[in-house]
């Protein structure tokens, strides 16, 4: 049995107040997700209920009630304050999947203080961006990370603490490092929250854009009321559900739908810390009985590519919805996963900007494979004219899509970036930043960006972020960084380069400039592949043509070349 009705009945008198009353929230009540999503759900009588199966390398396993994650959120919380960390103050998560991130992301809010999670494969130059630009006061990580912090701790002087959680005591801490065990810690019973209000800033996640440096999104705890709906309605997750996010809290789904979203509703979730292979994440499935399952389309292509095979050898009987997000899902997965599961994967589109699902296939849906779907309640989604930013209201002609804004979780603004934040409104209207067509059934189907930034996996890349890291590798003069297309990740990084006099075009130095990138930014960041030119092509003015590129590697018309520079 379904959490709601149909569609249509939905859309008719639909409310946000709908989510504040169940939730017993009014208007200018404390708000604070971290008590919402542990405290809340005790008094409701289900402290013993589980609330977190978690798995690591090695057959690593912990579980945990919900009485458990609310007293490490408060043992957290405690120590945190202990330290001096007040409401308001930045604290990053940077870490692995492993149970810390997600009890953290609770202290850190309960203490009324900015959680700001960062993917833990980001190297030292993607993590002193955003520590720089948040001022963050204090890091929560790993020993496998702390030296990445090591290297950028001295170019941080906002940063006073370096918190280790797994510490042996084998080498000894160093400036600014201190260790703390949440397993040897004491449980803190009793913890005053601090009282956040719905304006209170609750996370700071970064995006990449087309042009500078990578953006804070600045969401507030009033944002509960538009992540606990939507994963009632579009996940459909119900009180005996054992559920699965597959994303990373270092993202925005990790955080919305992989911690705030189930605790929130008192549902027991699992996480699989181990790295992707088509047996593991069956066989973890099929272990745990889980009911609902939420992934990338960049895992399922993974799987698709393992065979139906992979699927027969594991009862995957207890599935019952399956959900997509990140990128596009192609209308082949949708067809493959009716086929081999008997369930189709459900598509949802949303942003870091949005913080909740926007566009999505509602349960009990008529699915049309490849479409993203329609908007949720309460949500005015439109196709704007480029160049007039009016609605498009003939079917099937793209433009840009875009929503009204008040929305619950919409961004507040971005981090000391007041100005970009406003040039996202347009009209009354907020610019996703993505080209979509409507059909004549009101289902939107995506086409592609509006901007240079490439989606890989469903993680953005800032293309002038990968550029400006190229140049600091000592053979490269110039460069410019487009997408590829790639038939698991929909697109990857590729970067051309001219060298500098001296240094020869060979794979080997390939080998190394691609390394380089991934040392300092990311493995996502890092290109797939690189091609030399003697000449990189620029307009007049001597701006560089991502455009052409792009175009070249896509197999497109390069359209008007008038503005090239000349060759003579």
């Amino acid at each position: 049995m379904s959490n709601i009705g149909s569609y249509e009945e939905q859309i008719k008198d639909f409310d946000w107040s709908i989510s504040e009353k169940e939730l017993g929230y009014k208007d200018g009540d404390v708000i604070n997700i971290g008590w919402y999503c542990s405290d809340r759900i005790c008094e409701m009588g289900k402290a013993d209920k589980t609330a977190f199966i978690w798995e690591g390398f090695g057959g690593q396993k912990k579980q945990y009630t919900f009485n458990d994650i609310r007293l490490a959120g408060n043992t957290i919380g405690s120590y945190l304050r202990g330290l001096g960390i007040k409401d308001g103050d930045r604290v990053c998560l940077f870490m692995d999947r492993i149970p810390e991130l997600y009890l953290g992301f609770l202290g850190v809010l309960k203490i009324g203080a900015i959680a700001q999670p960062l993917f833990s494969a980001f190297g030292d130059e993607s993590l002193h961006v955003r520590l720089e630009n948040a001022e963050t006061r204090a890091i929560i990580t790993q020993r496998k990370h702390v030296k990445k912090v090591r290297k950028i701790r001295d170019s941080l002087p906002h940063l006073e603490f370096i918190i280790i959680v797994d510490h042996d005591g084998k080498k000894p801490l160093q400036e600014k490092e201190i260790a703390f065990s949440l397993k040897d810690a004491d449980p803190v019973e009793e913890f005053d929250i601090f009282p956040t209000k719905a304006e209170s800033p609750s996370v700071l996640h970064y995006t990449s854009g087309t042009t500078g440096q990578p953006k804070g999104v600045k969401h507030v705890h009033y944002s509960l009321i538009g992540q606990y709906l939507t994963s009632k309605w579009v996940l459909d997750l119900q009180d005996d559900d054992i559920y699965w996010c597959t994303a990373d809290p270092g993202w925005v789904t990790g955080t919305s739908y992989g911690i705030i979203a189930p605790w929130s509703l008192g549902v027991t979730q699992c996480v699989l810390d181990t790295g992707f292979s088509a047996d593991a994440w069956y066989g973890f499935i099929a272990k745990h009985r889980v009911t609902v399952w939420y992934s990338a389309p960049t895992a399922i292509r993974s799987l698709m590519k393992a065979g139906e095979e992979a699927v027969l050898k594991h009862d995957l009987s207890s599935l019952r919805h399956l959900a997509s997000v990140g990128e596009p899902l192609n209308a082949e997965a949708v067809i493959w996963s009716e086929k081999v599961f008997g369930l189709a994967f459900h598509d949802t589109y949303w942003q870091t900007e949005t913080g909740a699902i926007m566009l999505t296939n509602f349960p009990g849906m008529n699915i049309k494979p490849g479409s993203m779907g329609k908007p949720f309640p309460g949500i005015t989604g439109v196709i704007l004219d480029p160049e007039t930013h009016e609605p498009i209201q003939e079917p099937n002609k793209p433009g840009l899509i875009a929503f009204k804004p008040g929305w619950p979780s919409m961004m507040r603004t971005y981090w000391n970036n007041e100005e970009t934040f406003q040039s996202k409104f347009v009209n009354g209207w907020y610019l996703s930043g993505d080209r979509a067509t409507i059909d004549q059934d009101g289902y939107f189907w995506f086409v592609g960006r509006d901007d240079d930034v490439i989606n890989t996996g469903g993680h953005l890349v800032s293309p002038f972020e990968v550029e400006s890291a190229l140049l600091e590798h000592e053979a490269v003069a110039e460069s410019a960084v487009v997408a590829k297309p790639d038939d698991v990740n929909m697109e990857v990084v590729k970067a051309f380069v001219t060298l500098k006099p001296g240094f020869n075009q060979s794979a080997e130095l390939e080998l190394k400039i691609m390394n380089f990138i991934r040392k300092k930014l990311s493995p996502l960041a890092m290109p797939q592949e690189i091609e030399y030119m003697d000449n990189l092509p620029k307009t007049r003015s001597g701006k560089i043509m991502r455009r052409l590129l792009h175009a070249k590697e896509w197999g497109e018309d390069i359209g008007d070349t008038s503005t090239l520079e000349d060759d003579d």
